[in-house]
């Protein structure tokens, strides 16, 4: 901190804007915060609009903490459920539809990087110290500035003609990146929706679903299509895509969605700046694929960095997909399929289990070792990537300094089992009445799912209780809906952490198990 300090002193003498350099600098160093702060504003904001709008049916009134909780489920893109999405109105799924695109990572990466492009505008030399300063931190090379941690001292270096002309292309390339973001955010959610508007048009049998039901054709296509790019998975059916499992085509459009704006995204922003430099921009979209890890976008990877990725993507879903196959093929999970639809089935399963959440199968029913695997699969962040060539850095003459608080954290695996705990703890009633339903590896699952934001849930049956009375209905939300106020509050804790989890991602490093 001292050394922050030391440095910080030192610029402002070189800096005519300390207003930049100032919220620039605290920006960065308060991203959590600022983050935390945003989706608890969007969820408080999505509640009271959600609490001031009629539902479908005036039979059934949810409790207030029950329409928070899906506020912060749309708003985290979680889709965990403790009221039937059958009973929200056409307005109510509009609002949650624009819940799930403000809390999509596209969305929010693109936020920030329009925030990063204003201060850097407001004054770009000041605003460049701060942020080369910190990728040096970040242990990522810079050739503007040398720092000398022994001495405290920022040194400039020689600035001529090409130096300029490097400033402004690196300044017209981060508002060109903008730009990208946000076609690629439109045009893939816009070519989702039209596709499934036509399937819904052509294809009687879905449409004669959404008939019965009484929902609209186009807020259909949109919430579905907005709710798989943006991985949260809720579908305006109770029975969420199970309804549909026969309807192969309709899962077949929705896959790309369901890659493209989560464990794919990476390698699919790259080829549309690479597309792009084809027609137009060629040096901006040429800097931005050459310097993919000092621009300064999490999204933006190399080329080897976005070729792992998809390897490694499509060796988890190959994984998944012949586990499933070998385990359910005959189940009365998939009965009722032809080949072509469990095929279809089971590979639009295993894409959801990474984080988008989307079922065309009862949970409940699969074997455990499916739901082992299911819980890794949710676990493992989205651009999780297996890479055996360890990347050379620059951290030469770096000192690692620990503060009290970085000693104290814990590894996310810890924080997992601490609350699940929790719940089992908040839960120990029901575990010892409802056992075939409150077991322990359906609430990890349920925990799990909520950490991952992926909302799969193995559900509730009022069929498994071993203590039988009229007063239980079955019920088409999650099995979260079950819980006590006390387990939902956690779980609502555990959605946030969750999708605030890249900035603990490094966590722990200070305790060693032996």
């Amino acid at each position: 901190m001292k050394m922050l300090s030391n440095i910080t002193g030192l610029l402002v003498p070189r800096c005519p804007s300390c207003f930049c350099r100032f919220t620039w600098f605290h920006l960065y160093q308060n991203k959590f915060s600022l983050e935390l702060l945003y989706f608890l504003f969007i969820s408080c904001l999505g509640f009271f609009i959600l609490q001031s709008l009629d539902g479908r049916t005036t039979s059934f009134t949810p409790r207030n903490l029950d329409l928070f909780f899906t506020s912060v489920s749309a708003t985290t893109v979680s889709s965990m459920s403790t009221i039937e999405m059958e009973y929200f109105s056409n307005t109510q799924l509009v609002i949650l539809t624009i819940l799930m695109f403000m809390g999509g990572e596209v969305f929010t990466s693109m936020l920030q990087h329009y925030i990063r492009i204003f201060f850097v505008k407001i004054s770009p030399n000041d605003c460049n110290i701060v942020d080369d300063y910190e990728r040096y931190r970040d242990t990522k090379c810079t050739s503007l500035y040398k720092i000398d941690l022994n001495n405290i001292t920022i040194q400039k270096t020689e600035l001529d003609n090409t130096h300029n002309d490097m400033e402004d292309l690196k300044y017209k390339s981060l508002k060109f990146l903008g730009v990208l973001v946000f076609l690629y955010l439109i045009f893939v959610q816009f070519l989702g929706v039209v596709s499934v508007l036509i399937y819904l048009n052509v294809i009687s049998s879905a449409k004669n679903i959404l008939n019965q039901k009484g929902l609209n054709t186009l807020t259909f296509s949109i919430f579905t299509v907005v709710s798989t790019f943006t991985s949260c998975g809720f579908v305006p059916t109770n029975e969420n895509m199970l309804i549909f499992r026969k309807n192969s085509g309709l899962l077949l459009l929705l896959i790309p969605q369901a890659l493209l704006g989560n464990t794919l995204y990476p390698p699919g922003f790259k080829f549309l700046i690479w597309g792009v430099g084809k027609f137009a921009k060629k040096s901006e979209t040429t800097y931005l694929l050459n310097n993919s890890n000092g621009i300064g976008y999490d999204h933006l990877h190399s080329y080897r960095h976005a070729s792992l990725l998809s390897i490694s993507v499509l060796v988890f879903i190959t994984m998944q997909f012949i586990l499933f196959s070998w385990m359910e093929w005959s189940s009365g999970s998939l009965s009722g399929l032809s080949v072509y639809q469990k095929l279809v089935g089971i590979l639009f399963q295993t894409v959801n289990s990474r984080h988008s959440g989307e079922s065309v199968v009862d949970f409940s029913t699969i074997s455990g070792a499916l739901l082992v695997m299911f819980v890794l699969m949710m676990y493992l962040p989205p651009y999780t990537t297996f890479s055996p060539i360890a990347q050379a850095g620059c951290e030469e003459g770096k000192k690692k300094t620990r503060k009290m608080m970085e000693n104290l954290i814990f590894p996310q695996q810890a924080y997992l089992v601490i609350f699940i705990i929790i719940v089992c703890i908040t839960e120990r009633k029901q575990m010892v009445d409802d056992p075939l339903n409150f077991n322990v590896l359906n609430i990890v699952f349920e925990v799990i799912s909520a950490y991952g934001n992926v909302g799969l849930s193995t559900g509730y049956s009022c069929d498994r209780r071993l203590k039988r009375d009229g007063g239980c209905e079955n019920k088409w939300y999650g099995f979260s809906g079950k819980w006590s106020d006390e387990g939902k509050l956690v779980l609502i804790v555990v959605m946030i952490f969750g999708r605030l989890k890249n900035f603990y991602m490094n966590g722990g490093k200070a305790w060693k198990v032996l």
